[in-house]
């Protein structure tokens, strides 16, 4: 996807990049469980949603509303991987990778909240 030429405000929103490489590792952590991994792909594509839908936003609370939004499902998509991983459902290499964007992504939407 090449949104350099774009107006549109999600793909003028740093964290809406951080927040499709976390997706991007999510599917990268190959997820055996049919359960867990319906939920981390659920999870993080309402992370990425919720993103562009806080960035459409024109008030403050509505913008706070869906970024709070899309941090909760950030942490969901997490806590599948890892538990994934812990339960040999999962590349355990994987977990390192999101971690780091997941703790990068949310020092991003925790000042989008305030």
């Amino acid at each position: 996807m090449n949104s350099t030429n774009s107006f549109l405000p999600h793909h003028r929103l740093l964290a809406y990049g951080v927040a499709l490489e976390l997706y991007e590792a999510v599917l990268a952590a190959h997820i055996s469980d049919t359960k867990l991994r319906d939920e981390a792909h659920r999870a993080a594509k309402g992370m990425c949603l919720n993103l562009a839908e806080g960035a459409g936003r024109s008030t403050r609370a509505d913008k706070a509303r869906a970024y709070a939004i899309a941090r909760g499902e950030m942490v969901e998509a997490i806590a599948a991987v890892e538990i994934a991983a812990m339960s040999r459902q999962a590349r355990s290499a994987a977990v390192l990778r999101v971690l780091a964007l997941g703790n990068r992504l949310n020092a991003m939407l925790t000042k989008l909240i305030r």
